[in-house]
């Protein structure tokens, strides 16, 4: 017997067959999904430690499908099998499907990796990115987990707060950071905060979409801007990290001169090897260049790990 999280276990009655009760795993405890598992029983929405008997089969569910209806569909009975390969045709993705995409993408980690660190199957998660679906709180909890993210930000909440309102730790541990590591942290590309002062003196922090090639951080801008104005000047550059869950965080400061990229043939290679466009769209095709001189950071951890 082997299970992914969100399948169901049914119990037979061993007189008629038929189903006497039913539930969702929603933990496993071996990571090839043998037995024994945590179980959300449907009568009494309970989650207990189970051991399944021979009066027990999985039910291998189309994992995309809202609760309710998963439980609206007829015991059959038979043996548990694969689920059933996504729906043909256009991808329709969710909005957690989306982030989970994104993520994975962002960590440079396959779906088959993902699947096997998040122990579900490689079907489900297809059909996650691919179609609007509801998983359980157990499922964001495992994928959240092998993606390094949390459940939070799959979900898409607090999407307009600020970062940084979860308690503070009980033991902080403040941490400055080496140069290398800022520059592991930095690069490659991101979303990063340029410090400028602006044609009337006053000073002004920009977010812009970056990237780190040939150990310069490079973004573009327009004419006229803001950051453009900052051009042969000394900038401060910031990038950072919160993780409201755990209260942890790390930021890392570049300082140095900015300067336009006016050679055709390194704007033409800095196009190509740019990993987005800036979201903030328009006409944003003039490249600006920042080589750091200086290079810290810090990081927040607990003094328990």
């Amino acid at each position: 017997m082997r299970a992914h999280l969100g399948d169901q276990l049914v119990i037979e009655s061993p007189a008629t067959g038929a189903a006497r009760r039913d539930g969702e795993i929603v933990g496993l405890h071996h990571e090839d999904g043998t037995p024994p598992y945590d179980v959300r029983w449907s009568d009494t929405d309970e989650v207990t430690f189970v051991f399944p008997g021979p009066d027990a089969h999985i039910r291998h569910l189309e994992h995309g499908q809202p609760r309710a209806a998963r439980e609206a569909q007829p015991d059959t009975g038979e043996a548990a099998v694969s689920p059933a390969a996504p729906p043909s045709g256009a991808a329709d993705p969710g909005d957690i499907g989306r982030r989970v995409a994104a993520e994975r993408r962002r960590l440079g980690v396959s779906r088959e990796e993902t699947a096997r660190r998040a122990r579900i199957s490689l079907n489900y998660l297809t059909y996650l990115e691919e179609h609007p679906s509801d998983p359980t709180l157990a499922t964001l909890l495992v994928l959240a987990d092998a993606l390094g993210t949390t459940v939070a930000a799959l979900r898409g909440g607090g999407i307009d707060l600020p970062p940084g309102q979860g308690h503070a730790l009980l033991h902080p541990r403040l941490q400055d950071l080496g140069p290398e590591e800022c520059r592991t942290l930095l690069s490659t590309h991101g979303v990063g905060r340029v410090a400028v002062s602006a044609s009337d003196g006053r000073p002004a922090v920009i977010p812009v979409n970056y990237a780190v090639i040939d150990d310069a951080i490079v973004f573009r801008t327009a004419p006229g801007s803001v950051t453009a104005a900052a051009a042969h000047k000394e900038v401060a550059f910031e990038v950072d990290h919160v993780d409201d869950a755990l209260s942890q965080g790390w930021s890392v400061l570049a300082v140095g001169p900015a300067s336009i990229v006016t050679d055709r043939d390194t704007v033409r290679r800095l196009a190509q090897e740019a990993y987005t466009k800036p979201w903030a769209g328009g006409d944003r095709e003039m490249w600006m260049s920042i080589r750091p001189t200086s290079l810290t950071g810090r990081r927040i951890t607990s003094t328990d790990e």
